[in-house]
């Protein structure tokens, strides 16, 4: 049983920590730290958390062994760095961090240090997601020629002028940062690898904040092309498609914290124009956000890294480097 602190206690650190208290053999959460703590004392005596109201001052709890950061993006790579140097692994939320060359610091660190480093990306927890992998790599799918996908919803609207999540050096390229890069993992864990991006973003809706309206074009080292789109201002959605040369595999719907359905379609190859109705392909209940807690938990009992250096975790963050560059240069880009 891994002792974790979760860092970071407004809704969505709530949430990482009710996904697995009372629920899980390999992690429990014992303390927390928030910058406002009197609006987490509530939820710490409800979930037996001894609240701390710093950062500094947990890292030095010695009977911590890990702490989940589910802190503003920019202060990540800064956090991890500060854990590494007390021993303690670290579990962080999506992005790994803003720059490229701070997340390739924060990794090193970890590693440097022996301790594991995860990062967020709970999509790779999907059952789903998991067999369109399969798929692609026992050749059901054929060869992959192309990936498209969207991740929406009405995130401009929910946060206040003053709030962290209006700022946009904090949050560029509009729902990239809050949603965009669940997508961007999941194209890397499926087609590899991001050489070029195009990219625009806007801000259309309101007159302050992050822009709402963000897309962009991949080029993937395998020869494979994709489509991203993330727009912060209208309806939830998200899809993700993918077209092989034997047939397609799309997920998508409106909440995509549940257990995923998989719908595919393959061609009919004695009658290749014959228009094939999609299946539906149904699995069995889990929680991502358990699993992968659990998954960082079990990690570090087993001292097995998890997020390396030169790994997806870091190219995901040069990728949106190249979007942000792209949308403000209005120039394609190569990825660092």
């Amino acid at each position: 049983m891994i002792r974790a602190a979760i860092v970071g206690i407004g809704s969505w650190g709530q949430n990482l920590v009710r996904s697995v208290q009372g629920k899980s053999d390999s992690i429990r959460f014992v303390a927390g730290a928030s910058a406002t703590p009197k609006k987490a004392e509530d939820f710490s005596r409800a979930h037996g958390l001894a609240l701390f109201d710093s950062y500094e001052k947990l890292l030095e709890e010695k009977s911590i062994e890990a702490v989940v950061l589910a802190t503003p993006h920019s202060l990540h790579c800064e956090q991890i760095v500060a854990a590494a140097n007390a021993g303690k692994h670290v579990f962080v939320e999506k992005p790994l961090g803003l720059d490229r060359e701070e997340a390739e610091r924060a990794v090193a660190a970890c590693a440097a240090r022996g301790v594991v480093l995860a990062v967020g990306y709970n999509w790779r927890c999907q059952p789903a997601l998991r067999e369109v992998k399969a798929m692609l790599e026992d050749g059901r799918l054929g060869r992959l020629l192309h990936i498209e996908g969207n991740f929406c919803g009405p995130s401009a609207y929910r946060f206040t002028r003053e709030h962290w999540r209006q700022d946009r050096g904090e949050v560029p390229a509009g729902g990239m940062t809050g949603r965009g890069v669940h997508v961007v993992d999941a194209m890397l864990y499926l087609a590899g690898r991001v050489e070029t991006v195009v990219a625009q973003s806007r801000r259309l809706v309101q007159d302050f904040g992050v822009d709402d309206t963000t897309s962009m074009l991949f080029g993937f080292k395998g020869g494979a092309t994709g489509y991203l789109g993330t727009v912060i201002a209208t309806a939830e959605t998200w899809r993700l498609q993918v077209f092989g040369s034997k047939g397609w595999a799309e997920v998508g719907e409106v909440e995509h914290l549940t257990t995923w359905d998989l719908r595919l379609c393959l061609l009919d190859e004695k009658d290749l124009l014959r228009k094939t109705r999609p299946a539906t392909v149904r699995f069995e209940t889990v929680s991502t956000e358990r699993a992968e807690l659990e998954q960082f938990a079990e990690a570090v009992a087993a001292r097995r890294p998890l997020a390396v250096p030169g790994g997806d975790e870091v190219h995901n963050v040069a990728v949106f480097e190249a979007i942000v560059r792209s949308a403000s240069q209005n120039l394609p880009q190569r990825v660092a």
